[in-house]
């Protein structure tokens, strides 16, 4: 019988492979991971183990399967108005400095730069909305790695356990129509997002330039390095005055001098004096 523990030339090989595919960093404490999402990825290729979808990596050029493994190894755990305490700060700090600040232009650019299946950039725009800047002009663009989840994210349709988590019951009647098993968001807010693929260790030349960025729950994937690059480039794209917003586990601590911390309650965010 095979074995379906990865051994550990094959261990490494997937670090090395996932890590110079995206910048995540994977350690030792992830192989029940890696075991967990790459066994389905396996028996759709048509072998038995993990051991097996390495070999086939290391014999057949396959960018199909190469891109289906880091896909796969890509966290996508989002939900609507997560941690809610960046919310309320956008809401009630934030925008209210914005609409100050580009009150002649009246327009606003957001980015959600790890946008997973589209919940937190849905939810900057139904936050838009309600603050009464309906008619400004608003650019909100999000971005992942992964293609998969941002198509999903494109057609804006999620189940009923995924506008359960987080959104308000309010929110789903005013800005969804239910189809089927699924709620479909409303095309006036669909029409509001633009979603791209794209890679954060790229360079972000042309990305910008933003009033607002939302980095969250993405940096601790990678290393020090990455997380320094990233942030250098975050900076480039944000206007004078604008703000980034990290995950709730994640500090800027000893990777950048570029932006001033700023807590407005619970919720901390970055401005770019």
């Amino acid at each position: 019988m095979k074995t379906t523990e990865i051994s550990t030339d094959n261990y490494t090989f997937l670090q090395q492979h996932v890590y110079r595919e995206s910048g995540i960093v994977l350690d030792a404490s992830k192989q029940y991971l890696l075991e967990a999402r790459l066994t389905p990825l396996a028996r759709r290729a048509g072998v038995e183990t993990v051991n097996d979808l390495c070999n086939l990596l290391r014999s057949v050029q396959r960018a199909d399967l190469r891109k289906d493994v880091v896909e796969a190894m890509t966290t996508n755990e989002t939900l609507f108005f997560r941690d809610l305490a960046p919310f309320e700060a956008l809401k009630n700090k934030v925008l209210p400095m914005m609409r100050e600040q580009n009150k002649h232009s009246k327009s606003l650019s957001i980015w959600s730069a790890a946008s997973s299946t589209g919940q937190e950039a849905y939810s900057i725009a139904i936050l838009l909305l309600e603050a009464g800047l309906g008619d400004w002009n608003l650019r909100i663009l999000g971005t992942d790695l992964a293609e998969s989840v941002l198509e999903r994210a494109r057609q804006g349709r999620f189940l009923q356990v995924e506008v359960n988590r987080g959104l308000p019951v309010q929110s789903l009647v005013k800005y969804f129509e239910r189809q089927g098993m699924e709620w479909q968001i409303k095309e006036s807010i669909r029409r509001m997002v633009k979603f791209e693929q794209f890679d954060l260790r790229k360079p972000m030349a042309g990305k910008g330039p933003f009033d607002i960025v939302f980095c969250r729950n993405v940096l601790i994937y990678f290393d020090v390095d990455t997380k320094k690059q990233i942030l250098n480039e975050i900076s480039k794209t944000l206007k004078r005055g604008g703000y980034l917003t990290l995950g709730a586990a994640e500090t800027m601590l000893n990777l950048s001098s570029e932006f001033e911390r700023v807590a407005f309650g619970p919720a901390t965010y970055y401005l770019k004096p």
